[in-house]
Order: C-alpha cells, then sequence, then structure tokens
C-alpha cells in the first residue's frame, strides 16, 4: 500500500565523506584508512542477525540471490516493456534495445528486498518504484559509456556504439525523464521529491567526476564523496523507497536507506577493483575504460599514498601525462599491499550496512538484504588478484 503522505523528509548530505565510516574498536593504517582484522565471513553481525541454520542454505552466488524475485522481476520486465509505448515510434527502437541489454537489475531487486514482509513482492507500488530506479540506473549507464567511449556493456555493443554518442545522450535524458513521470504519479510527492534528489546527486556526482578527470592528485575525500554521489545514493534510494513504501516505519526505513548507501560504496569500490582485475568476458562490459579515460579510483590512489614523496610525484606525472601503461600500472599495484587495503576498505562499508540493520533483526526484510552484503563479498574473492 502506497503512503498517502510523507513520513519523513528526505535524507540530505551536507558534509562529504573523507572515508568510510569506522566502528571504535577498529584503527588506522599507515594509509589513514580503516584497519580491520576479519572479513565478511567472520562479521559478528551477520551472525547475530541470521541464524546460522539460515545462512548455511545460501550461497552467494547470482542465481539463488535473485530466484525467490523471478516472479517480481518478471512483473518488473512487463512494466518497463509497458512503457516502451510511451516514447515516440522513432526512439522506441532505441528503448527496446537497452531493455534488451540491462543487467542483473540488483538495484531493483533492493527495492523488492527491503520491501520484502514474508512474500516476494508484487504491489505495483513496488513495481513502479523499482523500475523507476532502473530506468535511473539504465540512464547512466548510458552516459557512462559515453563519457568512458566503452563498446560493450553486458556483453552488448553499447548504446553509444550502436546508435552513436548524440542519440545516446538524449536516449539517456529521456529515460530519466520517464522515470520522474512515473514517480508523480504516486500518491505522494515524497517518492517523486526523493527520485529527483537522488537523480540530481548522481548526475552531480558524474559532473565532479568529470572535472577530476586526469587529476591523479584526487584526494581520497574527494574519491568517496564521487562515489557517494554517483553509485551510493541509487542504491540508498532503492532501499528507502522498498521499506518506506511498505509503511515499514520511519527507523526501519532511514536504516535501510543507510544500509543502501554503505551498500553501494562497497558495490562501487568492487566495481573499481574488477577494472583492474576483471575478466572482461565474465563481467560483460569493457574493462580498463577508468584509466584510459583519466579517472583515477581507490587501488591508484591508494598506490600512489604508498609511495616515498619524491616517487609519488613522478607516478603522479606518469598518470596524468599517460607515459605509463595500464598494463604497468597493474603490476606495480599487484605487488604491493594496496589490494588487501581496498578489500579492507569494501568489507568496512559491508560490516557498516549490516550494523545499520542489526538491530531489525527480526524483520523479514532484514534477512534478505544481509544476503545482498554477502553476496558482494563474495564477488570480491572472483577477482584475479595475482
Amino acid at each position: 500500500m502506497t503512503p498517502d503522505a510523507p513520513r519523513h523528509a528526505p535524507h540530505t548530505k551536507k558534509d562529504s565523506m573523507p572515508i568510510p565510516p569506522q566502528p571504535p574498536s577498529q584503527t588506522t593504517n599507515a594509509h589513514g584508512l580503516p584497519s580491520i582484522k576479519c572479513g565478511i565471513a567472520c562479521a559478528p553481525l551477520m551472525s547475530e542477525v541470521i541464524d546460522d541454520s539460515s545462512r548455511a542454505a545460501f550461497t552467494p552466488s547470482g542465481d539463488v540471490f535473485f530466484e525467490p524475485l523471478q516472479n517480481s522481476l518478471r512483473l518488473l520486465d512487463d512494466f518497463l516493456y509497458a512503457q516502451v509505448a510511451e516514447f515516440e515510434p522513432s526512439v522506441r527502437e532505441l528503448v527496446n534495445y537497452t531493455f534488451d541489454h540491462r543487467g542483473k537489475r540488483l538495484r531493483p531487486s533492493l527495492v523488492f528486498y527491503a520491501g520484502w514482509t514474508g512474500d516476494a513482492p508484487q504491489e505495483p507500488s513496488l513495481i513502479r518504484a523499482a523500475a523507476i530506479v532502473e530506468l535511473v540506473h539504465l540512464a547512466t549507464l548510458i552516459h557512462d559509456d559515453i563519457l568512458d567511449e566503452a563498446a560493450l556493456r553486458h556483453n552488448s555493443s553499447t548504446v553509444a556504439a550502436k546508435y552513436g554518442s548524440h542519440t545516446a545522450v538524449l536516449l539517456g535524458d529521456a529515460l530519466f525523464a520517464q522515470a520522474l513521470v512515473l514517480a508523480s504519479e504516486f500518491p505522494s510527492t515524497q517518492v517523486c521529491r526523493l527520485v529527483a534528489t537522488a537523480t540530481r546527486q548522481v548526475c552531480s556526482g558524474e559532473i565532479c567526476q568529470t572535472f577530476d578527470r586526469g587529476n591523479a592528485r584526487l584526494s581520497l575525500e574527494q574519491y568517496f564523496r564521487i562515489i557517494q554521489l554517483k553509485t551510493s545514493e541509487l542504491f540508498e534510494l532503492s532501499c528507502r523507497l522498498g521499506a518506506y513504501l511498505t509503511n515499514a516505519g520511519e527507523a526501519y526505513t532511514d536504516a535501510c536507506a543507510r544500509y543502501g548507501r554503505h551498500l553501494g560504496i562497497a558495490y562501487q569500490i568492487f566495481d573499481d577493483i574488477a577494472d583492474f582485475f576483471g575478466d572482461e568476458r565474465g563481467s560483460g562490459k569493457t574493462l580498463g575504460t577508468d584509466f584510459a579515460s583519466g579517472k583515477f579510483t581507490l587501488p591508484t590512489l591508494l598506490h600512489l599514498r604508498s609511495l616515498p614523496p619524491s616517487e609519488n610525484a613522478a607516478m603522479a606525472d606518469a598518470l596524468e601525462r599517460k607515459t605509463i601503461t595500464p598494463a604497468a600500472l597493474t603490476a606495480q599495484i599487484r605487488s604491493t599491499n594496496v589490494l588487501s587495503e581496498c578489500t579492507q576498505v569494501l568489507k568496512t562499508e559491508l560490516n557498516a550496512a549490516m550494523a545499520a540493520l542489526a538491530p531489525f533483526g527480526d524483520k523479514p526484510a532484514t534477512i534478505r538484504l544481509m544476503k545482498i552484503a554477502d553476496y558482494i563479498g563474495a564477488r570480491i574473492n572472483k577477482l584475479n588478484f595475482f
């Protein structure tokens, strides 16, 4: 049931986030980043929320993760393809192509799992909300691929590669607009406000990243602020909408939003690591675009911080002038402790996500959302670090 009136004001962020939040028991390592003594598998928060039998039955693979949502995702597909008719006839082929080549629908799944009350969600309000976040996400991917000059996405040609960048940027704008049309149709203006705010923040994050392209002296504070905006905002929105639209209460809705915020940061860090060490065939998209487009992410930034001042300056110059090859940079990163540092930061974010939901372990949605953290944590172990 869709709420008739706002229950709380949209979450706003006044300050940037220099480093991920740390529990009091954590210390800081030589790079000024959180040091944690155990990975996600030994985090006590999970065992406090999910009993052993529930967790033992879960295998963090994509098929298992999405299986409970098959009917919800089919309803989402039906709803999305019904939207094609809302576009001009000459645009419908592009919209269909975009829908035909999308990914695993993680963000819509967050909407469904945050709104989970015991059975697979089928409420029209959740289906509509899931479609909204998917449309916003697809629009950002289309724009990202233009900026990165990426040719491959989800094992198919990107919209820009197939139809040209000018057409692609306008298609992304049209998808953004359709998401806002759908958001405006809720009885409460709160949903539209939340979606519009998150969309603005996502676009702002992309603008900030564009300004810092080629800047190897990017601070960690700037890096985390960018990924909080461009990626984490939509994760946070997905979780907030799922809980809000099922009348979960203000406290739980805010907890779900915090969970989504930390999960989104962890997911982006994973993506940044995978751009160096992932498999293009397995990931289904063009890799190495961060380095090629001058986007310096956590592995590179931590590598720079690990160098003595004189070497740091020389490396920064080499990165900005592109006199070092991607292969040479990757080899240098492999030879250091940087990947371990990146993985620690990622797992710290996953632990923070779980901590947000720990007080609500009796809710069906909590168990489902916790499994997503496991799923993302397991994916980091599949990368070819060595």
